[in-house]
């Protein structure tokens, strides 16, 4: 049993911990040690905190090219003209995208899925970002899609399920090589294996 199981549901230390454990890894332990740390810090800390907390939910939008998050539309990555316009790399979060950033090898084009598909989720097709990626392959001169979603069995699905729908419109499709290993996150890979997955990708 909890300590906030004592706590009447209206008070505000018990929705705190509510909002807390609202979070994705965050059970009902570490949502009452985050509540309680956030009582203890300075009033100016707290208020730092929700202060970017509302700045970041009013001005990061999704790019309405690739999905990424942004604060301007097109992004910085889709408006710039001297990346390889040719190759889309599809990641499954923006996070993601900072990873492959960080290595300094990809130099074409990003898109964001939002996710992947989880049937044991609830999760399909339709509640991702891919009917984004098909209407963009019909407007871009595009020549090379890495599938580089996570390689657990969500991603690899995922992986597959686009790599039917882009089977027969001529377009490359690629996968990460197999440096990374099974069931982990891009966003946790080193920047060497990431490196060597990107430069190393094999026709899918």
């Amino acid at each position: 049993m909890d300590f906030s199981d004592f706590l009447p549901a209206d008070t505000p230390i018990a929705q705190l911990i509510e909002e807390f454990h609202k979070l994705p890894g965050i059970g009902p332990k570490s949502a009452q040690r985050l509540a309680y740390y956030l009582i203890r810090m300075p009033p100016e800390d707290a208020k730092g905190l929700a202060d970017a907390i509302i700045a970041a939910k009013d001005k990061i939008i999704f790019c309405s090219i690739c999905q990424n998050i942004t604060e301007g539309d097109p992004c910085s990555i889709c408006v710039n003209r001297t990346r390889d316009q040719k190759i889309i790399c599809v990641v499954e979060e923006p996070l993601d995208v900072l990873a492959i950033e960080k290595v300094h090898v990809f130099k074409g084009l990003y898109h964001v899925l939002h996710g992947v598909i989880s049937p044991m989720n609830g999760i399909g097709p339709e509640n991702i970002k891919i009917k984004e990626l098909l209407t963009r392959l019909k407007l871009d001169t595009v020549e090379e899609i890495i599938l580089a979603t996570n390689p657990n069995l969500e991603g690899e699905a995922t992986s597959m399920y686009i790599h039917r729908l882009l089977s027969n419109i001529g377009i490359r499709i690629t996968k990460l090589a197999r440096g990374l290993p099974i069931g982990s996150d891009l966003e946790y890979a080193d920047d060497m294996t990431l490196s060597k997955a990107l430069e190393g990708r094999q026709d899918f």
